[in-house]
């Protein structure tokens, strides 16, 4: 059916952004969660303490997007409403049990894998449920729907540092839980939007089915030199790309103490992220092709020379600027992944694509952090760590830098095949219209000469 363009859709948009703000702000807070960890379940004897809390934050980011091929296969099979439902009571469930551990290592099941699980699986289908209600205005629901993301990477780690200052980690969790509840109910809102015609091969409304092996996971997308391309460089610039997010708040402390306020820090990544976002969203519709490619390169830059600036910052305000220029440039790498995704594979296989690309993201963020964390705790400070952070995006920048010029070739070699096949089929044309010249004439010759 065709997209209603508002209605109940304005609902779902509500609910989608309450969902991308609930799932990010409370991944993108994790620092002042890590900081609270160290301090309930350390201990001065424990010497690896730092590596292996940052696995609780890593492990738990990294499943949201190690997840993301199997939700939208369970997405195309079982609709957005079921799998988001699903999905929050599932994340609810672990994050209820995390505020009930002991000790560090529970924490890697149930807010490492069972609440980042639920989270993935509740935050698909808000995506794609969009496209179902909106078509010409789904650009600026697009835009409404992450800066609830960055609203909540704002405000709550303003609401963290007094939960956990008046009522413990324990407690704290439990309030986080709330907002998981809310998404729960947000699910029910993914109506789907149901055809009159019947089913042409059943001859009943709704009746469900399997799809064909092949369409439920296509991996047609990576016989695209240009997407192999973007699904190696992305992951290979991401290694360093959540420590500043675990490790920043620790880092401040450790330097600063605690005359500062280091949350404000995260105020200032959430602020220009959303900033980014709009902006650089706007400006990729005035850039062709593939060569949005480059404002990726371009924030891939800045955020590896960012992570390095970290250790050289030895005045809060220095901090301040970093973290502004940080986010507006994270802002700028996130908005345009799906416009690269639809110019690179097309609108028929962008879904599964963005799937795949983020499953593999999930690897160097999972890894990143605690590696960040080891060095932290064999050599006591968090410098060497950030300059090793500020590497791997300038890698995967430059990498990324042969997309455009593959990606010309590609479209100029599938231009040349139609011509191709045409000029076959003319010279075929020719071929025969001779043929049966020649045939002809002699006939004609045969005719008049009786």
């Amino acid at each position: 059916p065709e997209p209603p363009e508002g209605g109940w859709g304005w609902v779902v948009m509500l609910a989608a952004m309450w969902c991308n703000g609930a799932v990010f702000g409370i991944q993108n807070s994790c620092g002042v969660l890590f900081v609270s960890m160290l301090q309930l379940f350390g201990g001065d004897e424990d010497k690896q303490l730092a590596f292996k809390t940052a696995w609780v934050s890593s492990l738990s980011m990294g499943i949201v997007f190690f997840c993301s091929p199997i939700v939208s296969i369970f997405t195309d099979l079982f609709g957005c409403q079921k799998v988001a439902v699903i999905g929050a009571a599932v994340g609810f469930a672990g994050l209820l049990s995390s505020s009930f551990v002991s000790t560090i290592e529970p924490l890697y099941f149930t807010y490492g894998v069972l609440f980042a699980c639920g989270c993935s699986f509740a935050y698909q289908p808000s995506l794609v449920i969009l496209g179902h209600y909106f078509k010409k205005r789904l650009g600026l629901v697009n835009g409404i729907v992450t800066a609830g993301s960055s609203l909540f990477t704002v405000s709550l780690p303003f609401l963290l540092r007094v939960l956990i200052d008046s009522v413990g980690l324990y407690n704290t969790l439990r309030v986080l839980c709330i907002l998981i509840f809310i998404l729960f109910l947000a699910g029910f809102t993914y109506k789907p939007l149901v055809s009159n015609a019947k089913d042409k091969e059943g001859g009943k409304k709704g009746k469900f089915r399997f799809r064909p092996e092949k369409k439920i996971c296509n991996f047609s997308v990576f016989k695209i030199l240009s997407y192999r391309i973007w699904a190696l460089g992305i992951p290979a610039a991401l290694f360093g790309y959540f420590v500043p997010y675990v490790h920043l708040m620790k880092h401040v402390r450790d330097r600063f103490g605690d005359s500062v306020p280091e949350e404000v820090l995260l105020l200032c990544l959430g602020i220009t992220s959303g900033v980014g976002r709009l902006i650089f969203g706007r400006v990729a519709d005035y850039i062709p092709g593939a060569k949005k490619v480059y404002l990726q390169v371009a924030s891939f830059f800045f955020i590896g020379l960012m992570s390095m600036m970290i250790p050289l910052c030895h005045v809060f305000g220095g901090l301040i600027a970093v973290c502004l220029f940080m986010g507006l440039f994270d802002g700028c790498f996130i908005c345009i992944m799906a416009p690269i995704a639809f110019e690179l594979v097309g609108a028929q296989d962008v879904s599964q694509a963005i799937g795949f690309l983020l499953g593999f993201m999930s690897i160097p963020m999972t890894f990143g952090p605690p590696i960040a964390g080891w060095l932290r705790d064999h050599l006591g400070t968090y410098d060497v760590a950030f300059y090793l952070a500020g590497v791997p995006p300038l890698i995967g920048g430059a990498i990324l830098c042969f997309i455009p010029w593959v990606h010309e070739r590609q479209k100029l070699k599938e231009r040349a095949k139609p011509i191709d096949g045409e000029t076959t089929e003319k010279m075929l044309e020719n071929e025969s219209t001779m043929v049966s010249d020649t045939t002809e004439k002699p006939v004609k010759e045969m005719e008049s000469g009786f």
